[in-house]
């Protein structure tokens, strides 16, 4: 009788086990989908958003890319700006850490003009780079002491819709996914003159 008995239930031990294993793995299978979906969703909506303002000419957009040089003593630490929008280009030019104007120039823009360079940086994917979940990945404090930091941000209504940087580092790629070079150039060419007012002469650095 006990033999008969076990034999009896034994095959509803093994269906209870397998429905339990189908409900896990439908379980685990359905937090993959929704979870991953989820992140591929906000990576998506951020990228189309800041592209999206990049290449919208209307006023109140721009775009810009600062240049900070070596970190040095006060008196010797500078840095530069140059900003565009469908109105106004300018250069400015700065001494010390708290950002002192030393030199600049400014210049009227057309909507044509703009709407020509913002398609290049799109070319030259300016908005192409991973956004930190929080700020501590943008924090460029120290980053790159003897080099040269980069960051070039996307704008609307002044507030930053998208900043990435990079460096002159090898240890320091930062979150820019595209040249710096092709980018840095594009920027400067909206100025003419403007290597008369770059506060340095960059050259090859030791890598931190």
């Amino acid at each position: 009788m006990q033999r008969n008995s076990g034999t009896r239930f034994f095959p509803i031990i093994i269906i209870i086990i397998v429905a339990a294993l189908l409900i896990a793995a439908v379980v685990s299978i359905g937090r993959a989908v929704f979870n991953g979906g989820g992140d591929d969703s906000t990576q998506t909506t951020q990228v189309d958003k800041s592209k999206e303002t990049l290449l919208d000419t209307n006023a109140g957009n721009s775009v810009q890319m600062t240049v900070r040089g070596p970190i040095v003593a006060e008196e010797s630490f500078s840095s530069y700006r140059v900003a565009v929008s469908n109105s106004e280009r300018t250069m400015t030019i700065y001494s010390g850490y708290l950002e002192s104007q030393t030199d600049g120039k400014t210049l009227a823009n057309t909507t044509q003009a703009y709407e020509q360079f913002v398609y290049a940086l799109d070319k030259a994917n300016m908005v192409k780079g991973q956004m930190p979940d929080d700020d501590t990945a943008n924090d460029v404090r120290g980053i790159c002491a003897r080099g040269y930091v980069y960051e070039f941000a996307v704008l609307s209504g002044g507030n930053e819709v998208k900043k990435l940087w990079t460096s002159t580092c090898d240890g320091s790629k930062g979150t820019l996914d595209a040249s710096k070079d092709q980018l840095s150039q594009l920027f400067l060419a909206q100025i003419p003159d403007s290597n008369k007012l770059i506060p340095f002469k960059q050259s090859p650095v030791l890598s931190l």
